[in-house]
């Protein structure tokens, strides 16, 4: 199967490591991060969403109109907006984009940041308004003819667009998150369903309650899988391990100073809310490297903080980490550097080539097998009829 690979759009220069020196939205920075992933073998790139971030959807109406190929990956939390306004602005930017939308919804897994918006439903509550906010986008998405809704969360009368998406039937939908709740959702409402980089293992067992939800959900197919990471690469190990450790001490340093970290809360001050997190600091705390070259100092470092979980090596190394998990099942990977644009550029020049090559071979190799398994199955059947003849 294909592989596919997921950045970061950021809107500014600032990171766990680095304080920002940058507007919070910054044309050209943000113009220059994305083209680092398009000109670089990158296939989409993430538009985050925070309280008082500048606004995702347009930041990549901003890009899509100027970048040619580059997907979009458009995070989104259904207390923000009404789900059929939501739907016309996601149609809207799926034309400007030429059909190269994904929207990722996001329930919110931290009290306090949903409430900086208004949002003081409980954890469980959320799930439930998300699950029908993904079922009205997607109705409206794709319904010609008007329609009603009335259900725990929503209602309205007569609603029917006039603006629908260039991907036909429809966008895809993104969802994550490592709780029952999440799995249910997005086992029944995703077409890719993300991952925070875990150990293998234990990724596999994600993977596997993710199908099991798909399936509850009368699915016959399943969401593909995607695993977020943090790379950290040098041309030798030597010095991959050497910049591990200076970007855990940058990241410390930070932490120690009293600057916000990505999440909603200070790092440390609480323990995470979201079970994503909370299995981050677990595995953090029963160990610092896992696999090939999994480490969990800069996700201990972050108070769980997100996407957190580093790769460290050689391009080479972090390239065979990557494939072993797309052995495990998972086609999208994705990728996030602390300095943006000089670790896309370097990701995409030294570690994505050699994954696309060693999936080419797994893939050719894959065909092979198959046609000699049919090969011989037709050989074995023509060998049936001639013997009974």
């Amino acid at each position: 199967m294909p592989v596919e690979f997921l950045g970061i759009a950021a809107t500014g220069d600032g990171t766990e490591t680095t304080a920002r020196t940058t507007a919070a939205f910054d044309r050209d920075y943000t113009l220059r991060l994305a083209r680092a992933h398009e000109d670089n073998g990158w296939d989409r790139v993430l538009f985050a969403y925070g309280s008082g971030a500048p606004d995702p959807a347009p930041a990549a109406a901003f890009l899509a109109s100027r970048l040619d190929t580059l997907q979009i990956l458009l995070a989104h939390r259904p207390n923000v907006s009404y789900p059929t306004f939501a739907a016309k602005t996601f149609a809207t930017l799926d034309h400007i984009s030429g059909g190269r939308l994904t929207v990722h919804f996001i329930t919110g897994g931290n009290d306090h940041e949903q409430q900086r918006e208004g949002d003081f439903l409980t954890k469980d509550e959320r799930y439930e308004r998300t699950r029908e906010y993904i079922g009205i986008v997607k109705k409206a998405w794709t319904s010609r003819e008007p329609f009603d809704h009335e259900g725990a969360h929503y209602r309205f009368n007569d609603f029917v667009a006039d603006v629908f998406p260039v991907q036909q039937p429809r966008p895809g939908v993104s969802f994550g998150g490592s709780s029952a709740a999440a799995y249910a959702v997005g086992g029944a409402e995703a077409d890719v369903y993300g991952l925070w980089g875990e150990p293998l293992a234990r990724t596999a067992e994600q993977i596997e309650r993710v199908k099991e939800a798909a399936r509850a959900a009368g699915r016959a197919d399943a969401p593909r899988i995607q695993v977020a990471f943090r790379p950290i690469i040098a041309p030798t190990e030597e010095l991959a391990w050497e910049k591990a450790h200076r970007t855990v001490d940058a990241i410390r340093a930070r932490r120690e100073g009293g600057e916000l970290i990505r999440g909603g809360r200070r790092a440390g001050a609480t323990a995470p809310e979201n079970t994503g997190s909370q299995r981050l600091l677990e595995i953090a705390e029963a160990g610092e490297r896992y696999d090939r070259a999994l480490w969990t100092p800069t996700a201990a470092a972050t108070g769980g903080s997100g996407n957190s979980n580093a790769l460290v090596g050689t391009p080479e190394t972090v390239a065979q980490a990557l494939l072993d998990y797309y052995d495990l099942g998972v086609d999208i990977l994705s990728a996030r550097g602390y300095h943006l644009v000089d670790d896309a550029v370097d990701f995409g020049r030294y570690v994505i080539p050699i994954v696309r090559e060693e999936v080419a071979k797994r893939d050719a190799a894959k065909a092979a097998a198959e046609a000699a398994r049919t090969g011989q199955a037709e050989r074995d059947r023509h060998q049936l009829i001639a013997a009974q003849a």
